[in-house]
């Protein structure tokens, strides 16, 4: 009867410590997945400041200001523009 009752004390405190032992596993992935989500959050972030530079960057005033001040460049006679249409949607190979 002592060594069903020791085995018996053996296999409950063996349960407890596979309890404790998941309970911990348990709180410290939660803990990286609160961290995880604060970096995907920071990242949403700056990814859309990004946008919003890329979107300041593309402006054509932007463009068109650095074009004539720095390039030299100048918008052609109305004369020397030729609109070309496109044909059937499609670019030949």
């Amino acid at each position: 009867m002592t060594r069903l009752n020791l085995l018996l004390v053996l296999i409950a405190v063996l349960c407890a410590v596979g309890v404790v032992t998941s309970q911990h596993k348990a709180r410290k992935l939660f803990s990286e997945l609160q961290q995880e989500q604060a970096v995907a959050r920071q990242m949403d972030v700056e990814w859309g400041q990004l946008q919003l530079e890329q979107s300041t960057w593309a402006m054509h005033t932007r463009i068109e200001k650095i074009a004539t001040s720095h390039l030299e460049m100048q918008v052609p006679d109305a004369s020397r523009i030729q609109v070309v249409p496109a044909e059937s949607g499609r670019m030949k190979p």
